[in-house]
């Protein structure tokens, strides 16, 4: 009797490890798989493709800026020159947008910013423009390589302006919004009051 009953414990106790042991693997395995499903997007320029790093000096050449220091909050990548006529035209709704959104409080993220890569090739005509159309905002970077611009390549940027729109995880969510357009999709994530 005694033996059955040492026997009855053990195999209690042998169900309940290997439960405890499959309930522990399972929840481990579905958060892992939420975990692969959040950085499993691919790099790319695609609307949910994770948008590629862009790593370049400042006007000032002073200082490198990455598009990923920028990680949690909106960012609109912005494409343009000095000497582009319809980026100087676009240039008052990017500063609007910029004015309207960056303090704002989105759903999830923590602000708005604007990352500019100039594809000029002279840093005086760069600079000036920047000040000439008030454009605010410190991540402004360029290669000073024109049309053989390194950031442009990457992004398959053929012609400007050209923006892409990334939410804080870094996914492209919207591509070449220009006027009103970037607005309407930038509230789309505002908290409502």
């Amino acid at each position: 009797m005694q033996f059955s009953t040492i026997m009855s414990k053990a195999r209690i106790i042998t169900v309940s490890a290997v439960a405890l042991l499959a309930i522990y693997g399972f929840t481990d395995r579905l958060q892992r798989k939420g975990d692969t499903q959040q950085s499993s997007a691919k790099v790319g320029t695609g609307i949910g493709d994770k948008a590629p790093e862009l790593a370049f000096m400042n006007a000032d050449s002073t200082k490198v800026l990455k598009l990923s220091e920028l990680r949690g909050k909106y960012v609109l990548i912005d494409f343009w020159a000095s000497w582009c006529r319809p980026c100087r035209m676009e240039n008052p709704n990017v500063v609007a947008a910029y004015d309207k959104y960056n303090q704002a409080k989105f759903k999830t993220g923590k602000g708005f910013e604007v990352f500019s890569v100039s594809l000029d090739r002279s840093r005086d005509a760069w600079k000036q423009a920047i000040a000439a159309d008030g454009l605010k905002w410190k991540y402004h970077v360029s290669d000073l390589g024109f049309w053989n611009s390194k950031g442009a390549q990457l992004y398959g940027v053929n012609s400007i302006p050209m923006s892409f729109l990334i939410d804080p995880q870094g996914i492209i969510i919207a591509k070449n919004l220009r006027g009103m357009a970037l607005h309407q999709e930038l509230d789309k994530y505002i908290k409502s009051l």
